[in-house]
């Protein structure tokens, strides 16, 4: 018999329906499975979900998850892993060691850090971090070392910068930055030739490096967001008539003009505007 301690929780019509599900997949050799919202607290009570080495998808957002346990990299043929809206607080290091996991999302969580080595994924395409209580000093150092990366979701975090190695990331189409405390952004941006999409709304902004003017970002398929930041008046003059016009002005001499000034006669930032105590992320668990 086993010395660990049993769980009093009762065995719930949802967390049957987990363990039906796995046990179908397993016999049908089902390389895709869906938890979604099944009322899991635990992978202990997936008996059988680490052993699935044929496993390419796994949904388990809406839930109540709180530990990722290490094992979970012994899902070698893992392409797609969503973890979206549980009560996650930290990852285990070897999931950065997944061959084949391209997409992984962790967002609406409660992390405050991330793994050391977190950016080693070999492949990795799309990084959902929505919603958590990330910020600058949260990042491993080989963060940005994520090569591949054609999709970053960082808002709804508490970054007041990005660091300017950012700029590493070459295949980086859509960029997420919204609803943080940032008080700039880095010049780096600028110099991501593909990207297409930007959201940098509800922050503490007040003005835009020129070098975003390098940015395509005027076609059918491009998106910048940028409400809801103290712009200086110019800038916000602009915006009133459209984002491309935002573009234009700071592709000019005026603006970079302005814009030397204003960083070199820089005062205190604009206050916090976004009270995040009563964030969901916040709420910890304590054994």
């Amino acid at each position: 018999m086993e010395n660990g301690p049993v769980s009093c929780l009762p065995t719930t019509p949802k967390m049957s329906k987990a363990k039906k599900v796995i046990e179908e997949a397993l016999e049908n050799q089902n390389p895709e499975l869906d938890l979604a919202d099944k009322g899991v607290v635990s992978f202990e009570e997936m008996p059988g979900l680490i052993d699935m080495h044929n496993i390419t998808r796994i949904t388990l957002s809406h839930n109540k998850i709180q530990k990722v346990p290490p094992g979970i990299a012994n899902l070698t043929q893992l392409e797609m892993l969503n973890l979206f809206n549980n009560h996650i607080e930290e990852l285990p290091v070897s999931l950065s060691s997944m061959p084949k996991l391209r997409i992984l999302n962790v967002g609406m969580n409660r992390l405050d850090s991330l793994p050391r080595g977190f950016g080693a994924f070999a492949v990795l395409e799309v990084l959902d971090l929505t919603y958590n209580n990330l910020s600058e000093s949260s990042l491993p150092g080989n963060f940005f070392m994520l090569e591949t990366l054609r999709a970053l979701y960082l808002g709804d975090n508490d970054f007041e910068t990005i660091p300017p190695e950012i700029g590493q990331l070459k295949n980086l189409q859509i960029l997420v930055l919204r609803e943080n405390d940032l008080i700039d952004i880095p010049k780096e941006i600028g110099y991501l030739p593909r990207l297409r999409e930007l959201h940098i709304q509800a922050n503490r902004l007040t003005v835009l490096p020129p070098e975003l003017g390098n940015l395509d970002l005027f076609g059918n398929k491009s998106v910048l967001r940028m409400d809801f930041n103290p712009w200086v008046a110019p800038i916000a003059d602009q915006l009133q008539v459209g984002v491309s016009h935002v573009i234009d002005y700071i592709r000019s001499e005026t603006y970079r003009y302005l814009h030397n000034r204003h960083i070199a006669a820089r005062g205190p930032p604009p206050p916090k505007l976004n009270d995040k105590t009563r964030k969901i992320s916040r709420n910890r668990q304590y054994s």
